[in-house]
């Protein structure tokens, strides 16, 4: 939105500005903010960022060292709809307090360095990025955890879930699995979809379409053009406070949970993602299998190849994996098809113009830190790429079938567990550090968290379920 200091400074005096809102991630993609007034702001305040208190953000510093500076990305600005007093929100990177060095576990600056590797390996200077988002919206959650209790309750007034069905309502109900595009007088949130759709769009984020999703009891998506890395990073955190601030707006709760409903779709967000190199689309060639050219060829088997240790953090919940079953058009085995959306990556077979030859990752969901599972992505992509991998060779395809139905043998799976994920990350990340991207005890943290507060903490509590299986046996 601004490209200087003395540009933000008019515009806050022209249009009333009276708060500037400091926007960050912590390092399991958890969005935080401070707000400062206007009357703080001049240029030397922009250019020396605020200072914070580090050592209460989730995989940030120890008490002892926690101080550290938000530097806010003029670029990144936009008019906050959800502020009363007129505000304007940026992202921020976060740095060192004494020397202004990028924090080596602040998730933007992971990925500035994964772009800055991709153009130092030669492969390509850019790429592009298009997220897809899916999620739920539910009339009514609740939820308990204790030592005597366990227990879930959601409502949907779209399908039978939670007893909201009526005689007014029943007829109108959306069967299991049959949500996809529905008529818009069983699509009752297309206009909160509009509404979320409309406010993206008014800060510039380009909202490509909006449907129902699969998923009877509410689930919908948004899908948006494609972007620069960095800025699509970001795209995924505007997007997801947009939904939830005006699904509260209508007394809905939006979540993106990969599977909050047993035996209904899960909630995906597929990435697409090609490269440029001096404005030339690197992954064609026209007459290579999908008009996809032997680098990009190399970037597919790449993913593939380090798939198994990418999940860890483009999945990184013990959810994500209750998503990843046969059934639900989200993939299980590591294969790349052209238009297969039972394969890990799928050529669109629409996407046919050079500068348009692209292809989406299919596990990725909405519980990872999008710049810490795009930077994975693509590190994972240039190691194929710098190796020459060939994915016919690895074994991974292409595959132009239902492997669901089909049981084709020899496949290689992807993980079933987060626990899984975890150790194959812990066995293969040294794609990841190289040109210090990702520091070895960030990766190592990582790992250390999700094992003592996700894994070892689900695997201890006793399951609603086993109630029924055990209790009298």
């Amino acid at each position: 939105m601004f490209t200087a200091t003395d540009e933000l400074n008019s515009y806050i005096v022209k249009n009333g500005i009276r708060q500037i809102d400091l926007k960050f991630t912590d390092l399991y993609g958890g969005l935080h903010h401070m707000t400062v007034s206007t009357h703080h702001v001049d240029p030397k305040k922009i250019d020396k960022g605020t200072g914070f208190d580090s050592s209460s953000i989730p995989g940030f510093k120890a008490v002892e060292s926690g101080d550290m500076v938000l530097k806010p990305i003029l670029d990144t600005g936009w008019v906050d709809p959800f502020f009363e007093v007129p505000t304007l929100s940026f992202f921020c990177d976060v740095v060192e307090a004494d020397t202004h060095a990028g924090f080596l576990r602040d998730p933007r600056s992971i990925l500035k360095r994964a772009h800055a590797h991709m153009v130092e390996s030669g492969v390509a200077d850019s790429s592009q990025w298009g997220p897809e988002f899916e999620f739920y919206l539910f009339e009514r959650v609740s939820y308990k955890n204790g030592p005597g209790v366990a227990h879930y309750d959601i409502a949907s007034e779209e399908a039978d879930v939670g007893g909201l069905v009526s005689a007014t309502n029943g007829p109108g109900l959306i069967p299991n699995q049959k949500g996809y595009l529905v008529a818009p007088e069983r699509d009752r949130y297309l206009n909160v979809r509009s509404e979320m759709s409309d406010a993206l769009q008014a800060i510039g984020v380009p909202v490509k379409y909006h449907h129902h999703e699969v998923g009877a009891a509410g689930q919908s998506e948004i899908e948006l053009e494609q972007g620069p890395l960095l800025e699509s990073a970001d795209r995924v955190q505007i997007v997801k406070y947009f939904v939830k601030q005006i699904a509260a707006k209508h007394g809905l709760t939006a979540t993106f949970m990969p599977k909050p409903l047993y035996d209904m779709a899960g909630s995906g967000m597929h990435f697409h993602q090609h490269l440029f190199k001096s404005s030339k689309p690197v992954f064609y060639k026209k007459g290579g299998y999908g008009d996809f050219s032997p680098e990009g060829l190399a970037y597919i088997a790449g993913v593939l190849k380090h798939g198994p240790a990418i999940l860890a953090f483009t999945n990184p919940s013990t959810n994500s994996f209750k998503r990843l079953v046969p059934g639900f058009e989200a993939p299980v085995q590591l294969f790349f098809s052209l238009g297969n959306r039972s394969a890990a990556i799928r050529i669109p077979k629409y996407a046919r113009d050079p500068h348009d030859k692209r292809f989406e990752f299919r596990p990725p969901d909405a519980t990872c830190n999008p710049y810490l599972a795009m930077a994975a992505m693509l590190a994972a992509g240039v190691d194929g790429m710098k190796h020459k991998l060939d994915p016919t060779a690895l074994g991974f395809g292409p595959y132009d079938e239902n492997v669901f139905e089909t049981a084709r043998a020899g496949l290689k799976s992807l993980p079933t567990t987060l626990e899984d994920a975890l150790d194959a990350l812990e066995a293969d990340h040294d794609f990841l550090t190289v040109g210090g991207m990702f520091a070895e005890e960030t990766i190592g943290a990582w790992i250390k968290a999700k094992r003592e507060r996700e894994v070892n903490q689900l695997q201890r509590r006793p399951h609603p379920y086993e109630f029924e299986l055990y209790y009298n046996c």
